[in-house]
């Protein structure tokens, strides 16, 4: 993890495992985090440096993938402790836990809207993974897409207008986006390999994104309607997990191109590709304080 100046943060644990998660408040100020710790998947809360950790699920089922509101006063999370994967939300200190969906299906992938009124979300109550969304409470829980193939990883735009998604309708993982009402659906990225992992700039105009269309995993940018896809990043190694700087003129992320995984950062062009983190255990998945 890394803070607005590039240095290390806290780390969750000694050993992290490919199952931990974590994802800062929109202030800055705390962390939420995935840690079975104690037995099982719970979600935890620690300060930015990592002091204060407080576990904010308590059961004997999983609770994962926290997504804080954008006011930082609420966290959706999954969790199956109703036998099957559903959408809860919490305060963000753990009180009021309340199960936003119901249904016999896997409810999973939520994102709140920049306004926090709504939450889209993956549903396979369908008989295939589709985007929905609901409001914030639960209510109005509407498909936005309607097709045999698998569409996962909604993601709004930082203006509200616009819902970025993973899909594979086209015979391989490829990066979409649509209306925030689920029209105007469209490709972005369109090419034999995968495309996935992306990132909105915040001024909504940029996407980052990882393909493997050159052979390995490199990290991409493009506009926001598909145009000037370029590449970032030229290594043998494996370059993945996108994420812009508050004032978009950098982008983090992780690559293992000296040995193990570590947190880099680049200009917005790819230029001044620097490491960050250097150590013999992993560090990933970064993300920007505002």
């Amino acid at each position: 993890m890394i803070d607005t100046n590039g240095t290390n943060e806290a780390r969750l644990t000694e050993n992290p495992s490919a199952d931990s998660e974590y994802i800062w408040s929109p202030d800055g100020s705390s962390i939420a985090f995935v840690s079975n710790r104690d037995g099982n998947n719970e979600i935890y809360v620690m300060d930015a440096n990592g002091a204060n950790q407080t576990r904010l699920t308590n059961n004997i089922a999983r609770d994962r993938s926290p997504v804080w509101s954008r006011d930082g006063t609420r966290i959706a999370f999954v969790s199956n402790r109703d036998r099957n994967q559903e959408i809860y939300v919490m305060n963000a200190d753990g009180s009021n836990q309340a199960r936003l969906t119901n249904n016999v299906a896997s409810d999973e992938s939520p994102a709140w809207s920049p306004d926090g009124a709504r939450i889209a979300f993956v549903s396979n109550r369908d008989a295939n993974n589709e985007i929905y969304v609901m409001n914030a409470d639960g209510l109005r829980q509407t498909r936005l897409t309607n097709n045999i193939a698998r569409d996962e990883s909604p993601a709004w735009s930082p203006d509200g207008a616009r819902i970025a998604f993973i899909s594979n309708r086209d015979g391989n993982n490829e990066i979409y986006v649509m209306d925030a009402n689920g029209s105007n659906q469209r490709n972005l990225t369109r090419n034999g390999t995968s495309d996935s992992e992306f990132s909105w700039s915040h001024d909504s105009a940029r996407i980052a994104f990882v393909s493997d269309r050159d052979g390995n995993f490199e990290i991409y940018v493009m506009g926001a309607d598909g145009s000037n896809q370029t590449r970032l990043t030229k290594d043998p190694a494996t370059d993945r997990s996108p994420v812009w700087s508050p004032n978009d003129s950098r982008i983090a992320f992780v690559s293992d191109r000296d040995g193990n995984l570590e947190i880099y950062v680049m200009g917005a062009d790819g230029s001044n590709q620097t490491r960050l983190t250097s150590n013999p255990a992993w560090d990933w998945v970064p993300a920007w304080s505002p």
